[in-house]
């Protein structure tokens, strides 16, 4: 058999071949499904010599550590993001949590972004603390409070771009920079962005995560998680989360990312061609206060989205003067946008972020923070996931949720 040229793909071929080998039997094109727990091995064998932490040296031996068919997922991932290697988990939450508990110990000083995923701020201020681990959190839009923040024992610094739910930037060159300059790693929450808006270690970063339910998934079946990143970081993550933590990809589960990985592209350049339609028809309407969408130009960074953004992704956030009767359409009156949490499905789905209920819940913000987030979200902000409808019938859908 002639072998095959080897060539360099873009991200777009990428989301369908990287890592796809066919059937050596059957010649099936679609990944199999590895669903054994264990894989047999033959004693010394260098089963258990693996090359330092790195696990994914070793044979197959046990899915708690490593799955064929969760491993076809990792190198992906891996592909898309232009990294070394990837670690899937079971969740979003799971990657993050294997990122901290890997990296930091007693004594350790971490810095998060003020504003970030709830469950992500609330494991940092209201957990991590209980293991010894000192946290600041500050608005890494700006450099110079970043810079401020660092101390001695400063040992990772956590960013979320675009954020949720105020889809506030953060520069990732100028981070980077600063994180190089200090040695200090920098990891970046893209679940937002996708590798298909922003791929942030071409930037600088060290390590990026996904949550893989949302946009990447893209199907609201599968719950999924990832880091990816240099070779260093991602085996010395995997050696430690991927075995001590217990939260392992299925293997069904990484077989449903992929096939959602299939249609990532063509799915997010639909989403963001709507989601920029509909963010400036929300701009004219008469009863919405504010808009925050990167594409638009009265967004506060929108330079800084046109640099590092090749598109602004399927996320919109507004205001509303009246957000409990508007609240209520949307949860009763709406056809087209499910009122419910999470995001990225192939269905719109929309959800009030009360400002309150957050203040209460998750954020601990200093009064100058809180005065900055309440300029962006108001009383509250209704977060808007775009999905494949029509964009024609989803703006129907919003004018008469509206009127």
């Amino acid at each position: 058999m002639t072998q095959k040229p080897l060539r360099t793909f873009r991200p777009a071929t990428l989301a369908l071949n990287a890592g796809l080998e066919p059937d050596a039997l059957t010649h099936a094109i679609a990944p199999n499904i590895s669903m054994s727990v264990n894989n047999s091995f033959i004693p010394g064998d260098g089963a258990f010599s693996a090359n330092g932490l790195d696990l994914t040296e070793t044979p197959f031996l046990y899915a708690g550590w490593t799955n064929p068919t969760v491993r076809q997922l990792e190198e992906r991932l891996a592909a898309l993001e232009n990294t070394e290697d990837a670690y899937a988990a079971a969740t979003g939450m799971a990657a993050m949590a294997a990122v901290f508990f890997s990296l930091l110990k007693s004594g350790d000083h971490l810095i998060i972004s003020d504003v970030c995923y709830a469950a992500i701020n609330e494991l940092a201020l209201q957990v991590m603390p209980s293991f010894g681990v000192d946290v600041t959190a500050v608005n890494l839009s700006r450099i110079d409070e970043v810079i401020a923040a660092i101390k001695p024992n400063t040992r990772l610094i956590h960013a979320e771009t675009p954020n949720n739910p105020l889809l506030r930037l953060t520069d990732l060159q100028a981070l980077s920079e600063i994180t190089r300059a200090k040695n200090i790693p920098l990891s970046v929450d893209s679940t937002f962005a996708t590798p298909v808006v922003t791929r942030p270690c071409d930037f600088g970063v060290d390590l990026v995560v996904h949550s893989l339910t949302k946009f990447i998934n893209g199907h609201g079946d599968a719950l999924g998680g990832c880091v990816a990143g240099k070779k260093s970081l991602i085996s010395e993550i995997r050696s430690k989360a991927g075995v001590y933590l217990g939260a392992s990809l299925s293997a069904h589960n990484a077989w449903l990312i992929m096939r959602g990985i299939d249609t990532l592209f063509p799915r997010m350049n639909m989403m963001c061609q709507s989601a920029m339609k509909i963010a400036s028809w929300l701009e004219q309407h008469p009863r919405v206060k504010s808009v925050i969408y990167p594409g638009l130009s009265s967004h506060p960074q929108h330079d800084l989205a046109k640099r590092q953004m090749d598109k602004f992704g399927g996320i919109v956030v507004f205001q509303v003067d009246d957000i409990d009767t508007t609240e209520q359409r949307f949860a009763h009156e709406s056809h087209l946008f499910h009122y419910a949490y999470s995001i990225g499905h192939q269905r719109s789905l929309a959800v009030l972020l009360k400002t309150e209920d957050l203040m209460k819940s998750t954020y601990r913000l200093t009064s100058e923070q809180q005065q900055e987030y309440l300029q962006y979200a108001g009383k509250g902000l209704f977060r808007l996931s775009i999905g494949l409808e029509s964009v024609e019938d989803m703006i129907e859908d919003l004018e008469y949720i509206l009127r």
